[in-house]
């Protein structure tokens, strides 16, 4: 149960040297960090001294598991900054071992030359989702659809409602708390069709984790108000899965698409290993 505190304590990096700084974690029940911490923790990271600026997208490699019980080291490289767009290199270590790299590309805001967008594929409001806290971060599943049952069966799909009670009115910590959401039901997704096989298995029987992440911006999504992830999986199959994604505020204007490529293989040699 984390409080909106506790997600901006995490949010908040600590300067330790030019372009470089240190952050805390959130709990974790696996021990491992969860990649949306580090995807909000980068997406932060690249904004830092880019005023004027918005991400644009980023794309996330996973390199390795961090843990929740030592601080994170966090290092940007800046490529290029113009006047419309700027780029950097954003690195997460813990003890001296990479766990992400992020190539980040930021924006300032310019106007239309033509415009058009997707419009949700389904029809739904948070009065559909039995809604479930997790302190400030409240999500509701959609059908009420328990990606941990896996005798349960349906498409690879999935929509999910979410929203962060008392985040501020801040866009970059807007983009950050919208990513966090976006890393962890795609697994679940590919894992729907499949009986037999289910979330409740990860770190069980199966090895499961985020590969790469990317993630890019169209429009502001205010992190406080409902929004919704529309979620489908077209590809599993050789230990790896695929899947992407839509954000939607409620107006129904698309904020926000994502993808990610992940792993879903069996666990061998026991508990621990792989």
């Amino acid at each position: 149960m984390f409080t909106i505190e506790a997600f901006l304590g995490a949010l908040t990096l600590q300067p330790t040297g030019e372009d470089r700084y240190r952050a805390s974690n959130l709990a974790s029940e696996h021990n491992v960090v969860f990649g949306g911490q580090l995807l909000a923790q980068s997406v932060m990271a690249g904004l830092a001294g880019q005023e004027a600026k918005t991400v644009k997208t980023i794309h996330t490699i996973f390199a390795r598991a961090a843990s929740p019980d030592a601080p994170l080291d966090i290092t940007v490289e800046r490529m290029h900054a113009g006047r419309s767009v700027a780029s950097s290199t954003v690195t997460i270590s813990q003890s001296d071992q990479i766990c992400t790299r992020s190539l980040v590309l930021l924006s300032a805001d310019e106007p239309d030359v033509i415009r058009h967008a997707d419009t949700p594929r389904s029809s739904s409001s948070p009065d559909d989702a039995e809604i479930r806290s997790s302190g400030a971060w409240e999500i509701g599943v959609v059908g009420g659809v328990d990606l941990n049952d896996p005798e349960l069966v349906g498409p690879p799909e999935l929509d999910v409602w979410a929203r962060f009670v008392g985040a501020p009115d801040d866009p970059a910590t807007d983009q950050a708390l919208v990513a966090y959401s976006t890393d962890g039901f795609l697994i679940g997704t590919a894992m729907r069709p499949h009986k037999g096989v289910g979330q409740a298995q990860a770190h069980i029987t199966l090895s499961t984790g985020v590969l790469s992440h990317t993630l890019t911006y169209h429009e502001p999504c205010p992190a406080s108000e409902w929004h919704l992830i529309q979620q489908w999986s077209s590809y599993a199959g050789h230990g790896r899965s695929y899947g992407r994604g839509d954000i939607f505020r409620t107006d129904g204007q698309l904020a926000i698409s994502f993808v990610q490529d992940a792993m879903i293989r069996a666990r061998t040699g026991g508990p621990g290993k792989l």
